[in-house]
């Protein structure tokens, strides 16, 4: 079902430069780059264009803050006040909010309202963590005092996706500003509209200058040169696992940076006879489009056990044929378009691939619209294991479902992948809920539900969907150096 795109709305345009030390600058270089509106495929404005020279001043500036500026003399009580003051801030402009993070992502406005009280709970949580990050009193052998101390590990380097802009930019800087850190942040080229206007705020609240710098710029030149960067400490990067590779040797070949990563997935999303059905297929039509199926835990692999396969199969696409796919400014939208042109072309291919193994599309797989990036809701069954759309992070509405017969099958094959970063199962058995999650080797399952998400829980992968976790007190564990002090009595 598709919605006609109106008219672009009138939405307020922040700042188009970079922030660096408290200050709007321009590029070294002086070059821009055009952000796109995916709903249209026109230009909502030019950006400044960071790269390695842009790096490199962000980094003194940085460097500076955490070594000798008021920064590091602030108690920790003060820096919990300043990300309180942030997410107050936040909710004030929650509308404008919004609507840029819709104008700029695609996203449904409704989804970027739901985005964004997750923004505001993330800062408030690790404000509250701020003055709470403590030592140890160790008993040692002999006449000695042993304690230890949990101090900032530095300058940080943070590179965010374009999927969740807003999230990602406060899943970053919350436990590294909590903390003490200093931060180098990169917003994707895709959306960096919404983290600029955060810059505003961020300034507004009263962070000190240098303590957050906030550069738009492509992955190849800035991210890359934040990567490479010898002068930063500790890299946080969320993408493909592609480029994570990337990261992680670039950190490794500099300076040794500690390196956090939140990377793809391929979730096994399991579904069995017993469950209730219709929760089930909800929850599982929600677990694959939801972002229009641009989200690193999508449950794309739709394991649905053969006693009910059939039934689940035919209300699954009744489901995806009812979507409401159109202008994201719309109420009534579930679903906007792709981010990009790239991200779009990515997807139909991926559509036709799984035609070409002999998958069977029961709904969807083409455009919607002569302009835009809208791709219609997709459903394929009689999908196998050795299928690309079985195996590869799709990212986009395109939903796989696959036919298992026993849970010890199911767990085989939930596991038969280079991923592990999310898992979720519908049954009405504990025992066999337990036994998923026990076994199926992901950072997160969900149990009856999906994406579930709280500032509190801590989020991440196995194998190659990442290292480390965001989020909760495990997420401060990559922002602190752990400092061992032994005094003799």
């Amino acid at each position: 079902m598709v919605t006609a795109t109106r008219p672009e709305q009138q939405v307020k345009i922040g700042p188009t430069k970079l922030l660096i030390n408290n200050e709007w600058v321009n590029s070294v270089s002086g070059r821009k780059f055009e952000t796109i509106n995916p709903s249209t495929g026109e230009v909502i404005c030019d950006v400044a264009e960071a790269d390695a020279a842009d790096v490199d001043k962000a980094v003194i500036a940085a460097r500076m803050a955490f070594n000798s500026g008021e920064w590091r003399q602030m108690s920790a009580t003060r820096r919990g006040g300043l990300l309180y003051k942030l997410a107050d801030l936040i909710e004030q402009n929650i509308d404008e909010l919004a609507q840029l993070e819709t104008l700029d992502n695609g996203k449904p406005l409704q989804n970027s309202y739901g985005d964004l009280g997750l923004v505001i709970a993330c800062y408030r949580y690790y404000a509250g963590w701020a003055d709470k990050v403590q030592g140890k009193t160790i008993p040692l052998n002999g006449p000695y005092f042993c304690y230890t101390r949990h101090e900032p590990v530095g300058v940080v380097g943070q590179i965010i996706p374009w999927n969740f802009p807003l999230l990602m930019q406060a899943w970053k800087l919350g436990p590294a500003l909590a903390t003490g850190n200093t931060v180098v942040m990169k917003t994707a080229e895709q959306t960096p509209l919404s983290a600029l206007r955060v810059g505003e705020l961020i300034i507004e609240a009263g962070f000190p200058p240098g303590v957050v710098n906030l550069l738009s710029g492509y992955g190849p030149t800035a991210g890359a040169a934040i990567a490479n960067h010898m002068d930063i400490d500790k890299l946080a990067f969320t993408g493909s696992t592609e480029v994570g590779h990337l990261v992680m040797e670039a950190a490794a070949k500099s300076n040794l940076k500690r390196v956090s990563l939140e990377l793809g997935g391929k979730s096994p999303n399991i579904v069995f006879a017993d469950a209730d059905l219709d929760a089930a297929i909800e929850g599982s039509h929600q677990a694959l489009f939801f972002n229009q199926g641009q989200c690193c835990c999508a449950g794309s692999r739709l394991f649905v056990e053969e006693r009910c396969y059939d039934e689940f199969v035919a209300k699954s696409v009744e489901r995806a044929q009812r979507r409401v796919v159109g202008d994201p400014f719309d109420s009534n939208t579930e679903q906007g378009p792709q981010v990009d042109k790239e991200q779009f072309d990515k997807v139909i291919g991926y559509i036709e691939s799984g035609m070409r193994e002999g998958a069977r599309m029961l709904c969807g797989g083409h455009r919607l619209g002569d302009r835009g990036f809208f791709i219609q809701p997709t459903v394929f069954t009689d999908v196998k294991d050795y299928m690309k759309i079985a195996q590869e992070e799709i990212f986009g509405p395109v939903m796989s479902i696959i036919k298992f017969k026993d849970i010890n099958e199911v767990i085989e094959r939930a596991n038969n992948t280079m991923y592990g970063l999310a898992a979720a199962v519908w049954t009405q058995d504990i025992s066999k809920a337990h036994t998923i999650a026990n076994n199926v080797r992901a950072g997160t399952v969900w149990v009856n539900c999906f994406d579930v998400f709280d500032a509190a829980a801590p989020f991440g992968g196995f194998k190659q969907s990442g290292i480390g976790r965001e989020l909760g007190e495990y997420g401060l564990e990559h922002y602190t150096e752990i400092k061992t002090v032994t005094i003799k009595l």
